[in-house]
């Protein structure tokens, strides 16, 4: 009969020891998932055609974005089906730069491209000569600014660039 008891407890507690032990990493998988927009710190750059216009490190993450010509979408990497789950993004990114730095920007809606193309920041226009060109650590984006996924520590910078 002590041996019964002894086996049981000690089945009970090797239970419970793995049922604890499994329960972070369970705990982590869940958190990870929840958390795909989790904020960011990025540099944003803003070069205009006669030089730097904005340059700070912020915290951002993909989110909705309004802007008085493209009015209110989504700018979260969802966009386009970029992305399963919402992610940072270049544009959310300067959006956030400019609501927190008192400076504006503008951009037009494509729906057939689900994003916006960013048409002026601070003022300064792309016009029908030159463009916003969007590149993360020296890159150009190969999609549209609310499709592209950022991560921390990146550059993102905006160019003003003549063709």
């Amino acid at each position: 009969m002590r041996t019964t008891l002894l086996r049981r407890a000690a089945v009970t507690t090797a239970a419970l020891s793995l049922a604890l032990t499994a329960a972070p990493a369970v705990a982590q998988a869940e958190t990870s998932a929840a958390f795909t927009n989790a904020p960011v710190r990025v540099t944003v750059s803003v070069q205009g055609p006669d030089g730097l216009l904005f340059q700070k490190k912020i915290f951002t993450w993909g989110h909705d974005v309004t802007t008085a010509t493209g009015g209110t979408h989504k700018c979260d990497g969802t966009n386009g089906s970029a992305h399963a789950t919402k992610v940072p993004t270049p544009t959310a990114a300067l959006d956030h730069a400019a609501k927190r730095n008192g400076f504006t920007w503008d951009g037009t809606w494509y729906a057939s491209f689900d994003d916006f193309s960013v048409d002026t920041v601070k003022g300064v226009s792309g016009g029908g000569s030159a463009y916003w060109n969007i590149a993360v650590n020296g890159v150009p984006t190969p999609v549209g600014g609310c499709q592209f996924e950022i991560e921390n520590g990146d550059q993102v910078a905006f160019t003003w660039t003549s063709f």
